[in-house]
């Protein structure tokens, strides 16, 4: 989800008029590429499709590694849709790809992007047999000021979407998603961040966090959050000094790409 304007006179009509999605060519569907026993969980972010996780999870495939990936409930069709979406179907799609990659894997790893992080957190805390996390950007808190966000939740029953600026140049970057960030949508994600900081003492598996110097739409706090809160003796936290909020698409991808490959194979070693 990225960093928003708020401008309480937009009204449903003058955002439904607008495509819905930011770059429609790229390919945003579920996949499901078969490798060897180590599997690989990739989870996208709010307003996103699975082309945000493509590239990543097509450096693990490379590596050998089984790699999924699911589209979020509400996402790749309409904001309209995304509005509708209670955050337990996010969290039921979820989990229903991680039974569907454990049938074929001796060992998960479960990785997400932005609100991807925290739905993956979300999961471990369920799930002690997930082998470890990734956390790119996790978005636990928003960069947003405690007053825009309690003006965010009054206003949502009003107010259809707010428009986004977009932090990554979705010209530059193979990033596909909404072009407005759907209000009634964001309080689903404010209620999933609390419940999930909740369930943190129940995490034991190693974590890795990889934060972006320049991200305006993630509280740059929210790794420290996470670490506070998680039982996770193994833990790593890096920072890309010259990235934005899509960390996993931005210039520093081939450090990110190094910098988790190294962990994920000394986890699995």
């Amino acid at each position: 989800m990225n960093r928003s304007h708020i401008n309480p006179e937009l009204s449903n009509s003058s955002i439904s008029a607008e495509p819905p999605l930011v770059n429609p060519e790229l390919e945003g569907g579920n996949f499901f590429w078969q490798g060897g026993t180590d599997g690989i969980l990739l989870l996208h972010g709010l307003t996103a499709t699975t082309a945000e996780v493509r590239p990543l999870a097509k450096r693990f495939h490379d590596e050998g590694f089984t790699v999924s990936a699911v589209l979020l409930p509400g996402h790749g069709t309409t904001p309209e849709k995304l509005n509708q979406t209670p955050r337990g179907e996010w969290i039921a799609v979820c989990e229903k790809a991680y039974f569907e990659l454990q049938k074929k894997c001796s060992r998960v790893i479960v990785g997400g992007e932005s609100t991807g992080g925290i739905l993956a957190l979300h999961l471990a805390a369920k799930h002690p047999e997930i082998k470890a996390l990734l956390l790119f950007a996790p978005a636990m808190r928003l960069a947003s000021s405690l007053l825009q966000t309690l003006f965010l939740i009054a206003v949502s029953p009003f107010v259809f979407a707010i428009p986004k600026k977009f932090e990554n140049d979705p010209d530059t970057i193979p990033w596909q998603g909404y072009k407005v960030n759907p209000l009634k949508a964001g309080v689903q994600l404010l209620k999933l961040q609390y419940e999930t900081e909740k369930l943190l003492p129940r995490i034991y598996q190693p974590i890795l966090i990889i934060q972006a110097n320049l991200d305006e739409t993630v509280d740059l706090k929210s790794g420290e959050i996470i670490l506070r809160g998680v039982q996770s003796a193994v833990r790593e936290s890096h920072w890309m000094e010259k990235s934005k909020h899509a960390v996993i698409l931005d210039q520093e991808f081939e450090e990110v790409v190094s910098t988790t490959m190294k962990f994920v194979k000394k986890i699995l070693q």
